[in-house]
């Protein structure tokens, strides 16, 4: 069996409480994330996509750090820290956000959920927006408390993780609304549940709030999933492309402007609120982007695995853009990818050049997400429709 010291990353780098679990269940490799390890390898990686597609897997997910913001100006804070209205966000809701710089520039794309009237958690993509947070309520004058509580979520993601969770809580369980959440207990294990995740299944998000239970808690989800053939896993590059959902620092960064990314409906200019980024988004907006991020189909043989690297995209011999994610995906049978490129080489069915390590490619800009684009499955469970 592989042991933690095999992973050397440091003590500066955090281990989850799933982190021996993941090692008995088989994780041979991972990599960082918000200064944190992440189970990356399973085994065949496409093997991993189609046990998340056909059944279901859960993932040590605990480097979505939380954001914990209470206090009695908590809402008026969290709003200021976002370009979305909030306004009619209930308690008990989720929602996806962006948290943008003074320039309109990305920093996070991550969940919020609101547990209570003035208690928010933001779930976090891969940067540091706890010490974002924290030095904006430096000056704010809001009375607002910022930290970072014993939290660590699983994704329980895939067709049959309705029927998992319901083994695990009852029927109860299936009233729970997509982007919704609950406040939970098993075995004495507190717990927060969200009908979210990072796939484009079918899925929920697990939240231990003490990670003493880490162990305890992977193997009862593991037990009560065997059934209906539950595999540890990993987050799946292929459905994530194939859903175009982002990866931060691949896809965006924080010279990445909302627009760009074609999430305007995430951009609320007209309320009242004067967000970080409200001025720069609007004069973003009215001279329109310079880069659109667009999906293609790549030529040739099946990429064997994802890019580690920007490919460079090219029109006619000049390059107008880059490649930031790139898969084969199996059941699609083509090459996908995400690129951001010259807005006006974005028209679908633009012919384009990509030059990989391994030679050059043609590419064709196309619909993106590459399935399922209305989010049907992860909204209500089907995937056959």
């Amino acid at each position: 069996m592989t042991q933690a010291d095999d992973f050397g990353f440091g003590t500066q780098i955090r281990k989850s409480p799933y982190f021996d679990a993941t090692l008995r269940w088989g994780a041979r490799g991972f990599s960082v994330y918000n200064h944190m390890y992440i189970p990356r390898d399973f085994g065949n990686p496409e093997q991993n996509f189609w046990n998340l597609v056909n059944d279901a897997i859960l993932c040590d997910v605990a480097v979505e750090r939380q954001v914990e913001i209470t206090g009695p100006d908590a809402a008026r804070f969290v709003q200021m820290l976002t370009s979305r209205d909030l306004s009619k966000m209930a308690v008990g809701q989720c929602k996806y956000i962006l948290i943008t710089n003074a320039a309109g520039g990305l920093l996070n794309d991550p969940i919020l959920l609101r547990l209570g009237q003035n208690h928010f958690w933001i779930s976090l993509a891969d940067s540091d927006i706890l010490l974002w947070a924290q030095g904006v309520a430096v000056h704010a004058g809001l009375d607002v408390t910022i930290d970072e509580p014993d939290v660590s979520p699983l994704q329980l993601q895939g067709p049959k993780s309705g029927k998992i969770m319901q083994a695990l809580f009852g029927d109860s369980i299936l009233d729970l609304k997509y982007y919704w959440l609950r406040e939970l207990e098993l075995d004495g294990m507190p717990l927060l549940v969200s009908r979210t995740g990072w796939s484009s299944e079918l899925g929920y998000e697990i939240y231990l709030r003490d990670g003493a239970h880490g162990d305890a808690l992977w193997e009862r989800i593991m037990a009560a999933g065997a059934p209906f053939g539950l595999k540890p896993g990993h987050t799946s590059s292929i459905r994530r492309i194939e859903g175009g959902m982002l990866s931060y620092h691949a896809d965006a960064d924080a010279k990445t402007n909302p627009f760009e990314l074609g999430l305007d409906r995430l951009v609320n200019l007209d309320i009242e609120a004067d967000f970080i980024g409200k001025a720069a988004l609007r004069q973003i907006k009215a001279q329109g982007p310079s880069r659109k991020q667009v999906g293609l189909i790549l030529d040739g043989a099946p990429l064997q695995g994802p890019n580690t690297a920007f490919w460079p995209l090219q029109k006619d011999g000049v390059t107008i853009g880059k490649v930031t994610s790139a898969i084969y995906s199996p059941r699609l049978e083509n090459n996908i990818a995400l690129a951001m490129i010259a807005s006006e080489y974005a028209g679908l069915g633009t012919q384009l050049t990509v030059l990989t390590k391994a030679g050059a490619r043609g590419a064709k800009v196309v619909e993106r997400p590459f399935y399922d684009p209305n989010k049907t499955i992860a909204a209500t469970g089907n995937s056959f429709l």
